[in-house]
């Protein structure tokens, strides 16, 4: 084989054999097909797509390029939680505690920020002592001895992706839906968890802008999942607005604190908790959102989210302190009426100049600047009432807040949001 001819067939929308997959897959792992060929042959799937039946060959052998996670030595079922991105999203770090104090073993990997998104190892490392790398063996025990781990994805995991991503990242091939499924579920098949939640984001911050390109993205992925035995829900989820009050590590984890102390903002506190309804009927535990609830307020949730921060190495009292920045800029409303909207890309753009969010993977954050919004979508404001806090290590001046300012609508009439508005099962 040659991989000019697999790239002319896709190039050509003609349907690119398992072998043919195989053949490619190997070889770029292998160092025999190059870099220059496989961003063609990326660019080929960007444009002509891939069948069902492609994208299941190319996630199967992606799999298989890596190391693979056995995680049958922990008891029940082991379910895991993927988010395709978003900004402000600290939902894992309230999520996976919030499903294992229920009994459910949640043993999940998760993955760093870049641009406007957000990752929860980076929050996760804002914390002091906080270690993210585990070997499996580690892994597992944790998860056997507390039923909760949250890590870094393994560098051995999944070889092809680590390369095929990066390559992408930089030849505008990241959102096609056959090479993000198959990023996404060889990463997830190969981490060995029995029941997957896909939280697919959709809207102005998320890959998908539009529902039905998120439906496609999920319907892909979850089909993808069921085809080799892992049970797989997909919910289609607001992208439009940063999700809860905080973007930036340190702020977030200070607002999953709250929401673990039954004390968070209402409509993401409902919003977990629905996706936690979920996630422990993937396990084999039925709940009512009234009992869910009810572990956030007894302090069940926190109880199991601090095992986790001291099985891995993290410190209790730095986890609860405030953050250290050199000033807090307040951001008032230019009028009176409603927010209608605070856009998601824009304000985490504005969180990633600040520190809070990498342009490129070689960046260093600032785990404690960011922005806490005081209204949100729907919220009703007042001419000179504070909608934002900027946390800051940097001069911000006047020209930056009224950057911001933009970036809050308000109009005379509500508008409302749903998190979650779709589930694809």
């Amino acid at each position: 084989m040659r991989a000019v001819d697999i790239i002319q067939k896709k190039r050509d929308g003609i349907e690119l054999s398992k072998d043919e997959i195989h053949w490619l897959i190997e070889g770029y792992v292998a160092g025999t097909v190059p870099d220059y060929q496989m961003a063609a042959f990326a660019m080929a799937v960007y444009f002509k797509g891939m069948t069902t039946r492609e994208i299941s060959d190319l996630t199967m052998k992606m799999v298989e390029t890596g190391e693979q996670f056995d995680l049958s030595a922990i008891k029940g079922i082991k379910v895991d939680k993927h988010s395709t991105g978003g900004v402000g999203d600290k939902v894992t770090i309230v999520l996976a505690p919030l499903v294992a104090s229920f009994g459910v073993p949640v043993a999940k990997m998760s993955g760093r920020g870049l641009g406007h998104t957000g990752g929860t190892i980076d929050k996760l490392e804002s914390i002091k002592g906080f270690q993210v790398e585990r070997t499996q063996e580690e892994f597992i025990k944790q998860v056997q001895d507390i039923g909760l781990s949250v890590i870094g994805q393994s560098d051995q995991l999944v070889m092809a992706d680590k390369l095929l991503y990066a390559l992408r990242d930089v030849t505008a091939t990241v959102d096609t839906i056959p090479l993000i499924a198959s990023s996404v579920m060889s990463k997830k098949i190969a981490a060995g968890a029995d029941a997957i939640l896909l939280d697919v984001t959709v809207g102005e911050g998320a890959f998908m802008k539009t529902i039905e390109e998120a439906r496609e993205l999920a319907r892909t992925m979850v089909d993808l999942g069921n085809a080799v035995g892992r049970k797989t829900i997909a919910v289609l989820t607001d992208m439009s607005q940063p999700l809860g009050t905080s973007i930036g590590n340190r702020l977030e984890i200070l607002e999953a604190l709250d929401i673990l102390q039954g004390k968070g903002r209402e409509d993401v506190t409902h919003f977990i908790c629905e996706l936690a309804q979920i996630m422990l009927e993937l396990g084999g535990v039925t709940a009512s959102l009234e009992e869910v609830k009810q572990h956030l307020t007894a302090g069940k949730a926190l109880k199991k989210f601090e095992e986790m921060v001291l099985a891995q190495g993290g410190d209790l009292e730095d986890l609860y302190r405030p953050v250290q920045v050199k000033e807090q800029v307040p951001v008032y409303a230019e009028e009176d009426g409603y927010i209608a909207a605070l856009p998601a890309m824009e304000h985490g753009l504005f969180a990633m100049r600040l520190g809070a969010g990498r342009a490129v993977k070689s960046d260093d954050l600032d785990y404690e600047t960011g922005i806490v919004f005081a209204k949100k979508v729907g919220d009703p404001v007042q001419k000179g009432e504070l909608v934002a806090t900027i946390y800051t290590n940097l001069e911000i001046c006047q020209k930056n807040i009224a950057e911001f300012q933009k970036n809050v609508k308000i109009l005379d009439e509500v508008v409302s949001v749903s998190e979650i508005i779709e589930i694809v099962s």
